[in-house]
């Protein structure tokens, strides 16, 4: 049994996954969280023990300092800290290096986002192809278990996926991946997650339609949707990592992924963007300082985590499937409610980092008892989600699915570009 957590990363989603890892510490041993700034860490430990979450008193949590990028540093750490299992949720940039510190340990590597480079944004796809999967070889060879994109999307909306494929559908045509917040921060503007991360994905919309990848204008195609408790909300196309796998593991013709924006968002987006504060590139300012002016805005707007109390409302995150079963035309909703409010009361966070941060830890477990500790390297998808779906069941994110959903009906999508 492999166990000691080691959380790299102490956000908003760092947060909630060391909650989740010391109510299940009896199975996942001691743990480390680790970060460029160790004070950061010990606020998350001192919201844990505020929260009596620590389930096994005898087993340690505890927090160290680290650069991320520096691959030596990571690489010691995992053995000063002898973890056997690390839990990679800092920022997009640094999952390469730790993944090498993995490979380099024999640790296993999970993290919830794909790997990007500060001066690249929204490369070729498939993405996975530019960066993780180019080290499958070498993990299957050391026999290193590295999942990619263990959050909730990607990796809950992927088990949903792999489950619909071995469970409800003998062929799909369409998979129609729907995100929406309906919750309140009360903030005039912030991103619920890390707005560099966050609006670097609003740059390019590469979509897989009719089984090719398809460039298409950012927020320029738009469906209102009736979703299960939150009602009716407008959800706009939108580029996502797990469509980067999902078009290569899952047997369907067109995979999408749409995004929930309200009219404020959209036009303080639109704004930041003419302006050039939304650019990842550098510029001189009169003093002779260089800075990025995205980087200038993520210190300017709110930080996520501080969201949480007082956030109102709830999200609604689910995946439409149109395909057949037993030669019948066929249409599945799954999808999970999360709320805000309800979060905050269990580990004082909003719904945003709950979401992403409890499926790891579910993973962790899967992992630590040998049930999803493959020796490989692996997308979400192609895991069997079930043992997955029915841990999350327990931990706070239920699973639904209606077999006779309100339609979803996208429209006909011109390409801008084709791959």
């Amino acid at each position: 049994m492999k166990k000691n957590v080691l959380i790299i990363g102490a956000g908003g989603v760092a947060h909630v996954v060391a909650h989740k890892c010391a109510m299940n510490n009896d199975v996942l041993g001691d743990i480390c969280i680790a970060s460029r700034t160790q004070k950061k860490c010990e606020t998350i430990i001192e919201s844990v023990l505020r929260k009596n979450h620590l389930k096994d008193s005898t087993k340690k949590l505890y927090s160290r300092q680290v650069n991320a990028l520096d691959i030596p540093s990571v690489i010691q750490l995992i053995k000063d800290t002898k973890s056997e299992i690390v839990i990679n949720v800092g920022q997009s940039y640094v999952n390469m290096s730790v993944l090498e510190a993995c490979i380099e340990t024999g640790a296993v590597y999970m993290d919830t986002a794909i790997h990007e480079e500060p001066d690249k944004v929204c490369e070729n796809p498939p993405w996975y192809a530019n960066y993780e999967w180019k080290r499958k070889e070498r993990c299957a060879e050391k026999g290193i278990t590295a999942i990619l994109g263990i959050g909730f999307d990607p990796g809950v909306v992927n088990a949903w996926c792999a489950l619909a494929q071995k469970k409800y559908f003998d062929t799909i045509d369409t998979i129609d991946i729907l995100d929406v917040n309906a919750g309140s921060h009360g903030k005039y503007f912030a991103t619920n997650f890390d707005p560099e991360i966050n609006f670097r994905e609003f740059k390019k919309v590469w979509t897989w339609i009719d089984r090719k990848w398809v460039l298409q204008k950012v927020h320029s195609i738009k469906v209102d949707y009736d979703f299960p408790v939150v009602g009716k909300c407008p959800v706009y196309l939108t580029g996502h990592d797990e469509l980067h796998s999902l078009s290569k593991h899952i047997d369907a013709n067109s995979i999408r992924f749409w995004m929930g924006f309200g009219d404020h968002y959209l036009n303080v987006f639109s704004v930041l963007s003419n302006l050039g504060l939304l650019s990842e590139k550098p510029v001189k300012v009169a003093e002779g300082v260089e800075i990025a002016p995205l980087k200038l805005l993520k210190a300017l707007l709110p930080d996520p985590s501080s969201l949480a109390p007082g956030y109102t409302g709830k999200t609604c995150i689910g995946n439409f499937i149109r395909g057949t079963k037993n030669n019948q035309e066929k249409e599945i909703f799954i999808y999970n409610i999360c709320d805000h409010a309800e979060c905050y009361q269990e580990v004082e966070a909003q719904a945003i980092s709950y979401t992403a941060g409890v499926p790891p830890v579910a993973a962790a477990i899967l992992i630590a008892s040998g049930v999803w500790d493959v020796k490989k390297m692996v997308n979400v998808e192609e895991l069997n989600p079930e043992p997955f779906i029915a841990l999350l069941d327990t931990m706070g994110l239920p699973t639904e699915v209606i077999e006779t959903p309100v339609g979803f009906e996208a429209p006909v999508i011109e390409p801008l570009e084709t791959v």
